[in-house]
């Protein structure tokens, strides 16, 4: 039985994370028809995958949560604002990731010390250069999404029809295309992302060659499924 429950979660976030490739793609249909009701849905698929879990474990807080959100984009929607609550969303992702990268830095375990713990075990932190190692990428994913928030927002701002600055009748300093911001909004700043992670992975077997690596394909698979304990904030050594 014990074995069993565990099994089923790691299902379930799967088919979470297979929902979320319908999100950009929701995005920028939106974007390019002027269609709220793209956005609409790109904004609740967005919701429904991340609370997939909660929901499917029949919580009753996830339900009542979930159902007010989606109320509160239905209303949006109804008052033409969900195009503009989908453009803010890449923005909001990307500040909190960087804060959340970055409040760790001040701490003796930054937040990659912890997905190393997570995916390779606690006797990897004590290996030749993986401390300081796990301190420099968080500093990196910390600079990066920090730097990517301050970009997602001025192209939110300076979109040459639909920027935030336009709509209120202002010049904006920076015209941006409509196409170019939006395409970078809802994919090209995820496929950045993407970019880097692998980029990080191959420098890292470069720069700790000196260790064993596991497959990348195994490292996403334990960061998927440690997932949860990472966001919760767990520490990764025990006091």
């Amino acid at each position: 039985m014990t074995s069993t429950a565990p099994s089923s979660d790691h299902a379930t976030r799967r088919y979470g994370l297979l929902l979320l490739p319908a999100y950009p793609l929701l995005a920028i249909a939106g974007a390019v028809t002027q269609r709220q009701v793209f956005a609409l849905l790109a904004l609740a698929l967005l919701l429904t995958a991340l609370m997939l879990p909660q929901l499917l474990a029949r919580r009753a807080t996830a339900w009542l949560v979930w159902t007010a959100v989606l109320a509160g984009l239905l209303l949006g929607w109804r008052h033409g604002f969900a195009g503009l609550l989908l453009e803010a969303v890449p923005v909001l992702i990307h500040a909190l990731l960087a804060i959340w990268f970055g409040r760790t830095l001040g701490t003796a375990e930054p937040r990659v010390a912890r997905f190393i713990v997570a995916i390779e075990g606690a006797e990897r932190l004590r290996q030749p250069g993986v401390v300081a190692y796990a301190r420099q990428i968080t500093w990196f994913w910390s600079v990066l999404l920090g730097a990517q928030a301050v970009l997602l927002a001025v192209l939110l701002l300076c979109a040459e029809h639909d920027g935030l600055l336009a709509r209120a009748g202002m010049a904006a300093p920076l015209v941006v295309p409509e196409r170019w911001a939006a395409t970078w909004l809802h994919l090209g700043g995820y496929l950045l992302l993407g970019a880097a992670f692998v980029a990080e992975y191959a420098w890292r077997r470069w720069r700790l060659r000196h260790l064993p690596h596991p497959g990348l394909h195994d490292m996403l698979l334990q960061l998927v499924l440690h997932w949860p304990q990472l966001l919760r904030g767990e520490r990764a050594l025990a006091p």
